[in-house]
């Protein structure tokens, strides 16, 4: 049986390997394919991060009267880079690499210890306390995903 903590560590990976196209074509010195590879990973975040907020977090705070324990340092987490996202596509925008390069290795920094928070603490908290709501909460999900 598919689980929150499956399912969503599975689109942590899918946005890593994102990520790691767009470091790749950077690498290559190839901009124009970092530009689409970032465009296209920026996307893939973007759209984990909303289904969390909208869906995952707000459910798991219901369930369990918790909003200002962990749902709450990743919301945080999500505005910060969110940030880096915008600021690592406006240096690659501008073609500005040495930028680029720095926003993101703190944005991968920061995705690496956050990823790490969701899959080994909060999606096991959801697993356990949304047991009822699992079939429900992974299908809005996985919709809320698929769209993007």
């Amino acid at each position: 049986m598919t689980t929150i903590r499956t399912f969503m560590t599975d689109d942590h990976r899918h946005c890593d390997d994102l990520f790691a196209e767009a470091e790749q074509a950077m690498a290559k010195n190839n901009i124009e394919a970092a530009r689409a590879a970032f465009a296209h990973f920026q996307s893939a975040i973007l759209a984990h991060f909303a289904a969390e907020e909208k869906t995952l977090f707000p459910t798991f705070e219901a369930k369990t009267g918790m909003s200002m324990g962990p749902t709450q340092v990743m919301r945080m987490e999500h505005a910060q880079m969110r940030a880096l996202l915008d600021e690592a596509a406006a240096a690659l925008g501008a073609g500005n690499t040495e930028d680029y390069l720095g926003q993101a290795e703190t944005l991968l920094i920061m995705m690496q210890q956050h990823n790490m928070k969701e899959e080994n603490i909060l999606y096991p908290m959801c697993d356990q306390h949304l047991t009822e709501e699992l079939p429900a909460v992974l299908q809005h999900l996985e919709s809320e995903l698929s769209e993007a």
